[in-house]
């Protein structure tokens, strides 16, 4: 009787080490990925899709970053995103199409916080977006036909510093665009 009173506590102990080492959910706020031959004519448009897991049960907004290939800001905005909801955002219509400088950009890198508040001047990075974006791909550098691939958003770290670089870049390109160097957000449901 010892032994199976032994074995019952044995395989108690064991359940709870179980259970106190599952896996914790992936508690990314800042993810990066690049676009390319945006705004190039003949080309199809990338597309950016954000999900809110609903691990929160609470809204959550991407906050977007547009940088050109010269590491220059070229639009922010924040999108709201409803728990188990999706936004998506096409590059040329919603994320390339009022650039600060007016220019048409190519090529560079998009940047976005998950966060609590719709502000992309002023985050609180809670974890819960994930997403994907696809990229438009080119036989050769300059001729050819388009492809199209697809890849996740990859986890980056989110250190105080870049967030607020990001925020106050955004505040600046608010103030001094006049209108322009922010993007529009697609209404979810709306594009689909």
């Amino acid at each position: 009787m010892k032994k199976l009173g032994l074995l019952l506590c044995l395989v108690a102990l064991l359940g709870v080490a179980a259970v106190a080492q599952a896996p914790v959910g992936d508690n990314s706020t800042y993810f990066v990925t690049y676009y390319s031959n945006g705004t190039v004519s003949g080309a199809p448009d990338a597309v950016v899709r954000v999900i809110n897991d609903g691990d929160t049960g609470n809204n959550l907004w991407a906050s977007y970053y547009v940088f050109d290939n010269s590491q220059e800001l070229q639009e922010c905005c924040s999108c709201f995103v409803s728990p188990d909801g999706i936004d998506s955002e096409d590059l040329n219509h919603d994320l390339l199409s009022n650039t600060l400088t007016g220019k048409a950009t190519t090529n560079g890198v998009l940047k976005i916080i998950s966060s609590s508040v719709g502000d992309a001047t002023a985050n609180k990075p809670t974890a819960g977006l994930h997403g994907s974006a696809t990229h438009i791909q080119r036989a050769t550098p300059t001729s050819g036909a388009f492809y199209v691939t697809e890849t996740n958003l990859l986890d980056a770290n989110l250190v105080s510093a870049e967030e607020s670089m990001l925020e106050l870049e955004c505040k600046f390109e608010i103030i001094l665009g006049s209108g322009h160097g922010t993007c529009t957000c697609t209404p979810e449901d709306a594009d689909f």
